[in-house]
């Protein structure tokens, strides 16, 4: 089935910050030689910047996905039948960005603090973060709606 909507988000300030440890840490072992702890934060790293360097948001007819980093390691899917409503607000800069509990339920947000919040049948709550929350909403809006 073809994609309604799909967005992906980078985060750039992680990004960033990634690589400037990442540069720290890569001149540390050119100076000091490869220290086991360095090559171990070095990793860990890596990874970081794989699963959490991008958000990317897709809806189609049946469900709302996302996935997180290019890798796509983090994935999550809520069928569009179980979505009552959907709102778009804007998120406290302490709220922060990666996979956070808030007030309103868990918040998946890469960069910024804009988001639509997403109620569930069931009354849960949950907030997608993007750079395009109105037409995020209006998607999901379609694709329960036709």
């Amino acid at each position: 089935m073809e994609w309604e909507y799909e967005h992906t988000q980078r985060g750039t300030l992680i990004i960033a910050a990634v690589l400037a440890v990442l540069l720290v840490i890569a001149v540390s072992i050119v100076v000091f030689g490869p220290v086991w702890v360095t090559v171990i934060v070095g990793g860990i790293m890596v990874l970081m910047l794989a699963i959490f360097s991008t958000l990317t948001v897709s809806v189609r007819k049946d469900a709302l996905r996302i996935c997180f980093g290019p890798i796509r390691a983090f994935k999550k899917i809520w069928p569009i039948c179980e979505i009552a409503s959907v709102t778009t607000v804007t998120n406290p800069w302490y709220y922060g960005w990666g996979i956070r509990w808030t007030p309103y339920g868990p918040l998946y947000n890469i960069a910024g603090f804009e988001a639509v919040e997403v109620t569930l049948v069931s009354g849960k709550k949950f907030r997608i973060g993007t750079d395009q929350p109105d037409k995020l909403k209006r998607a999901i809006e379609k694709a329960q709606y036709g």
